[in-house]
């Protein structure tokens, strides 16, 4: 997508032929329609119990990521970097992945019942929390960006599709389950739609002039530190208060995700100008790049180390 981005740019004149920006809207709710019809409230409400392990993931999820990049706020607060900081504290801001925590944690053979409560309730808590944590910095930084329109855009594009899903989650559950192979690849056309989009308009408007390589480079290989501070931390704490093995593969994994899904969705809702939509989707695309690589090699390895 990114190398259709350059070479076959998507440019206004097309919107007569095929509205895009029109299709990616309707697919975002799509989405999170599919969504609250996947979510299985039984076995979330089953595993509440494991309130610990729960809390550290969510906490994990919402508290130590963004606090570990703010530490270096003040470093690049009035610096031309700052919006390349801002671009990691956005991924620092998204909720967990669903699809690769579970499949990752069942690999590995650790706890999939509560994998999959923290990744769907991860997603849930994401709709409140991404927002308000980027809002003390996009609202103070785009006065453009109007609040009750970023509000009203959650509220239709993702507070409602899931709230209709669940509710027809009874009726459609067993065709959810037929074509879920059918309903994954829709959920990456759009992610991949919205890449190509966003790339085009960046190529179009010659934005990757303002991004050197090496501030590439630094973002590359801070998200990768990020990872591997996190991942850390978990497992200390899983340790500490003395985690079965099981979950603490389901902490470490859940813990240290974030979704590629949440992180192009939100950058389309949350108001950030279009010529910085691109430096947004950099760090993520390059974390969840890596944390596939990398969890799904070491999830086969502890597997193989508990045969």
């Amino acid at each position: 997508m990114v190398i259709a981005g350059k070479v076959i740019p998507y440019e206004d004149s097309y919107q007569r032929i095929f509205n895009l920006e029109a299709f990616i809207d309707w697919g975002i709710a799509g989405i999170f329609l599919l969504y609250g019809l996947k979510l299985n409230l039984k076995e979330v409400i089953k595993d509440v119990s494991n309130w610990k392990l729960h809390l550290v993931v969510q906490l994990g999820t919402f508290l130590l990521f963004p606090l570990l990049v703010l530490i270096f706020y003040p470093f690049f607060r009035e610096t031309v970097y700052f919006q390349s900081w801002l671009s990691v504290y956005f991924l620092a801001c998204l909720p967990s992945t669903v699809s690769s925590s579970v499949v990752m944690v069942s690999i590995a053979r650790g706890n999939v019942t509560s994998a999959i409560f923290n990744a769907s309730i991860s997603g849930l808590i994401g709709i409140l929390m991404t927002p308000l944590l980027m809002g003390f910095f996009l609202q103070a930084h785009h006065s453009e960006g109007n609040e009750t329109e970023i509000i009203q855009q959650l509220l239709l594009k993702v507070l409602l599709p899931i709230v209709l899903g669940i509710l027809l989650n009874p009726i459609f559950k067993k065709i959810i389950s037929k074509y879920g192979k059918i309903i994954a690849e829709f959920d990456r056309l759009i992610i991949l739609l919205i890449v190509y989009e966003s790339f085009s308009k960046a190529f179009l408007e010659n934005v990757f002039a303002a991004v050197p390589s090496f501030v590439f480079v630094v973002i590359a290989v801070g998200v990768i530190a990020l990872f591997f501070v996190v991942y850390e931390i978990l497992a200390w704490l899983s340790h500490r208060l003395g985690f079965s093995r099981e979950d603490t593969i389901t902490t470490t994994f859940c813990g240290s995700k974030k979704s590629l899904v949440h992180g192009s969705l939100f950058v389309m809702i949350l108001g950030i100008p279009e010529a910085q939509k691109v430096l947004f989707l950099l760090p993520v695309m390059i974390y969840h790049s890596f944390q596939l690589f990398y969890v799904s090699w070491l999830a086969s390895k502890i597997a193989k180390g508990n045969n």
